[in-house]
């Protein structure tokens, strides 16, 4: 059995649990949602392809149409984390600043703020990609002790 699944999941949890380690560490701030929580360093959804990547990869060979496949996710992925979902981040600051600042009654929609950490950074993706290649390559070598 080829545990590619297993592998992706170990390197989301993984860059969720350092998300609120630096969390704490940088802002001095225990703050558990980090463990559930999109956006930050290191982005999680880069680790997840990017295990997913390599096990397939080792599992099925990088020459395999799963390989390539999932190293496509991948880049995409990675691609919407670091340039879509952090345009609409910063819209959200943008948005949640004119709310804030509306002098009028504002409608009962627009109480509640935007989410504003939603992308990542380049830096991020790439610690997430990093992380995501190391968690696949050690967690295949732990499979197929290759």
């Amino acid at each position: 059995m080829c545990p590619v699944l297993l592998i992706a999941i170990c390197a989301w949890a993984t860059a969720q649990v350092l998300k609120l380690l630096i969390s704490v560490a940088v802002y001095r701030k225990f703050d558990i949602t980090y463990l559930t929580t999109g956006g930050g360093m290191p982005s999680s959804h880069s680790a997840l392809v990017c295990a997913t990547a390599v096990s397939c990869g080792v599992c099925s060979g990088f020459d395999s149409p799963m390989f390539a496949v999932s190293a496509v996710l991948a880049f995409i992925v990675m691609y919407d984390a670091a340039h879509v979902r952090r345009e609409t981040g910063e819209q959200a600051k943008v948005l949640n600043y004119i709310m804030r600042n509306w002098e009028e009654l504002r409608p009962e929609e627009f109480e509640a703020e935007l989410k504003e950490l939603i992308g990542h950074t380049p830096l991020q993706v790439a610690v997430g990609a990093v992380l995501g290649i190391g968690v696949g390559l050690l967690g295949s070598f732990i499979a197929y002790g290759f």
